[in-house]
């Protein structure tokens, strides 16, 4: 049994979002929110949020212990990329890309 939680539109880059997430990929969903709370980066907050809600998903729709639960399966896609311009000199124009991400975690019970 798995319980999944997905997050869509974030305003992070999909990489910094990796380097994130490859912290708590298989660790035990009590670690992994420790790993998050000492974590200085700018995704852990949404990662943390994202991991709440994975747990209660698991809890209240599929009656799973969260005590004995892990982070099976995490991943980042990229989302809807923004376009900006900044001007620059002599009347011309920058593109600048603005990324999204679109996240998912995946909770499972150990045996």
């Amino acid at each position: 049994m798995e319980a999944r939680a997905e997050l869509k539109q974030v305003r992070i880059s999909p990489r910094k979002v990796g380097i994130v997430l490859n912290l708590i990929r298989n660790k035990p969903c009590d670690m992994a929110m420790a790993i998050l709370r000492q974590t200085p980066k700018s995704a852990s907050e949404p990662l943390m949020k994202l991991l709440k809600s994975a747990m209660a998903n698991a809890e209240n729709n599929h009656d799973m212990d969260v005590g004995n639960c892990f982070v099976s399966q995490c991943w980042c896609g990229a989302g809807v990329t923004l376009k900006r311009i900044r001007p620059k000199d002599h009347g011309r124009a920058h593109r600048i890309l603005k990324r999204t991400s679109n996240i998912v975690l995946v909770v499972k019970e150990t045996q």
